[in-house]
C-alpha cells in the first residue's frame, strides 16, 4: 500500500491498524476532551505530531500512523486526510475548516474496482503553506513552500514553491 502498489482494504493487518486508530479517533473526537488530552492522542494515533500544533476535532483519518505532522501546525475543525499512503505537512502550515487530503485512488480498470482494488499516492505539503477551507489535495500531490491554496480549490497537480492556486482543477493565479 505505501509503496503505491494494488491492495485490498479489508486485508487483517489494515483491518487491525483501523481498530487501532477508531479506538484513539474516538477518544479524540469527543467534544469533552480537553486541549492537551487531544493533543496526547494525536501524539499517540499520528506517526509524528509537532509539540507545538494543533489540530483541532472533529479530525478524520484512516489509519494515522501514516500521517506525518511538523512544528506550529495548526488544522482548523473538521479535517479528514486520508493516509492510506503517507502524507507529511511542514512546519507552520495552516489548513482551514473541512480541508480534505486524499491519498487513496481507485483502478480505472472496471473488473479490478468491482473486485475492491485500490491504491495511494503520498502527499506532500512544504513549510508556511496556508490552505483554504474546503480544500482537497489529492495523492501523488506536492506543494511547495509559502505556496497558497484558495478555499474549495482542488489541486491535482503539484504547486510551486510560493505560489498560489485556486478553482476547480486548481490553476496558478497571477502574481498580484
Amino acid at each position: 500500500m505505501l509503496a503505491g502498489e494494488l491492495y485490498q482494504a479489508d486485508d487483517p493487518e489494515l483491518i487491525e491498524m483501523n481498530v487501532r486508530r477508531h479506538r484513539i479517533q474516538a477518544r479524540l473526537n469527543d467534544p469533552a476532551r480537553t486541549e492537551a488530552a487531544v493533543a496526547a492522542d494525536l501524539a499517540e494515533l499520528l506517526g509524528s505530531f509537532g509539540s507545538t500544533s494543533v489540530i483541532r476535532p472533529p479530525f478524520h483519518t484512516d489509519y494515522g500512523c501514516h500521517l506525518h505532522v511538523g512544528e506550529g501546525v495548526f488544522v482548523n475543525y473538521g479535517g479528514t486526510f486520508l493516509d492510506c499512503a503517507e502524507i507529511r505537512i511542514g512546519d507552520a502550515t495552516q489548513i482551514g475548516p473541512n480541508v480534505q487530503l486524499l491519498t487513496p485512488d481507485h483502478p480505472r480498470d472496471p473488473v479490478q474496482r468491482r473486485a475492491m482494488w485500490e491504491s495511494a499516492h503520498p502527499i506532500t505539503i512544504g513549510e508556511n503553506v496556508w490552505i483554504g477551507g474546503g480544500a482537497t489535495i489529492i495523492g501523488g500531490v506536492t506543494i511547495g513552500d509559502d505556496a497558497i491554496i484558495a478555499a474549495g480549490a482542488v489541486v491535482t497537480r503539484d504547486v510551486a514553491p510560493g505560489a498560489t492556486v485556486a478553482g476547480v482543477p486548481a490553476r496558478v493565479l497571477p502574481a498580484s
